[in-house]
């Protein structure tokens, strides 16, 4: 299975990443610090001040997405509601960032964006599927999943529903 492999890559590039942009926005408000020009009458310590903290923000964002991914590839399983709404929102952010970065960047950024995003998706489909941790057979015997009444068969051989058919209101007489 390629499952874990890819959780833990995507973890490892998140790691990465979330390292790089911190770095980059740290280095980017030194450079404004130094600079001691004003943008438009802004202050340039506030220009360089908000570029560290807001690279710090998303160094630790991306850090975060990067432990709910190494968590995937360690418990081999899904990620819970939040590990996977904050999987999603990572990858939203790299299809945004990159299609932001081939344009002010280039088409490498881009493809760098797009790799990460594949690398999310690809983790998040494959841990998609109801089933458990690789080589988990279902306990029920029905051939569906455990707990799963519309696998098993009825007397008559046909899918069990669980309701009646459907047959329509009941005729009214005047």
């Amino acid at each position: 299975m390629v499952r874990r492999p890819v959780a833990w890559v995507t973890a490892i590039v998140l790691f990465m990443e979330a390292v790089g942009i911190a770095l980059v926005n740290w280095f980017l408000g030194v450079v404004v610090d130094r600079q001691d020009m004003s943008l438009a009458g802004l202050d340039s310590d506030m220009m360089a001040l908000s570029s560290k903290i807001g690279g710090l923000v998303f160094g630790l964002y991306f850090l975060l997405c990067g432990v709910a991914a190494l968590l995937v590839g360690i418990r081999d399983r899904a990620p819970g509601l939040p590990g996977r709404v904050l999987l999603i929102s990572a990858a939203v952010v790299h299809a945004l960032l990159g299609a932001f970065a081939v344009g002010l960047v280039g088409w490498p950024a881009f493809a760098f964006m797009m790799v990460v995003l594949g690398l999310i998706v690809l983790m998040l489909v494959a841990y998609d599927r109801k089933e458990g941790p690789s080589g988990a057979v279902p306990t029920s015997g029905t051939g569906g999943a455990p707990g799963d009444t519309a696998a098993a068969p009825d007397r008559e051989g046909a899918g069990n529903t669980g309701t009646a058919p459907f047959t329509g209101p009941e005729p009214t007489t005047p």
